[in-house]
């Protein structure tokens, strides 16, 4: 029985940092005095993504996968990466906003989020890639971009998010890496990593989502081309 929750409690990790997230992003209260909240709610946002990655690995290395399990990695993620990333940017970065653009800018991406995440459910995917750009990828950019809010105009940061939302229920092709399979003891090692991870977070807070916010760019980024050499 163990041995099947243990996924899951991946799983429900992810959904946790989401909602904290969120709550982070709204507490004008700062928790350390070290990090603002905007940070330190994005941090959490890249340690769901670590905690989505690893509960399929581990569902499969088990041998324990299950609809379940699926279900709700999917309800997990919307909030993890289409709801927190977007109330992140709209906090920090859309105050000069008219509200109305505001609003629909930041409902729009969940929105969006939640229509790839049942397309994916649904829809066969072509093997070895996502159709659309993946909603984990998709939030660790956004709310990572939003910490640039003081050196980037809002507008952009506005436009930086509808064209995300598109890229998630586009038909671009980009690459998978959840098919990779990995022995059982490797479960132990991706556990060690977490633990590792989240020290390195707790350590050097401010360099981890500049450094998290170059490969995901280049990730989204090298999907849309690679599409668009394909439609050519």
């Amino acid at each position: 029985m163990l041995k099947k929750s243990v996924p899951n409690i991946f799983t429900v990790a992810n959904l946790f940092m989401g909602i904290i997230a969120i709550i982070l992003v709204f507490n004008d209260t700062p928790v350390f005095d070290s990090i603002d909240n905007a940070n330190l709610a994005a941090i959490m946002v890249i340690i769901a993504m670590l905690m989505d990655g690893i509960d399929g690995r581990v569902a499969r290395a088990l041998n324990v996968t299950s609809e379940f399990g699926k279900e709700l990695d999917s309800l997990s993620d919307v909030i993890s990466f289409g709801v927190a990333p977007a109330f992140i940017m709209y906090v920090v970065a859309f105050s000069d906003l008219n509200p109305a653009t505001a609003w629909i800018t930041t409902a729009i991406f969940p929105i969006c989020g939640a229509l790839r995440l049942a397309r994916f459910n649904v829809v066969q995917s072509t093997p070895g890639y996502f159709i659309g750009l993946p909603i984990p990828a998709a939030g660790g950019i956004l709310c990572t971009l939003a910490l640039f809010h003081q050196e980037l105009n809002s507008y952009f940061l506005a436009a930086c998010t509808l064209f995300l939302s598109y890229l998630m229920v586009s038909k671009v092709k980009y690459p998978s890496f959840k098919k990779v399979a990995l022995p059982k003891v490797a479960v132990w090692i991706l556990m060690l990593i977490v633990v590792v991870a989240v020290v390195v977070v707790i350590m050097y807070p401010h360099y981890l989502t500049r450094m998290v916010f170059v490969p995901l760019v280049i990730y989204a980024l090298w999907g849309t081309f690679q599409g668009l050499k394909r439609k050519r």
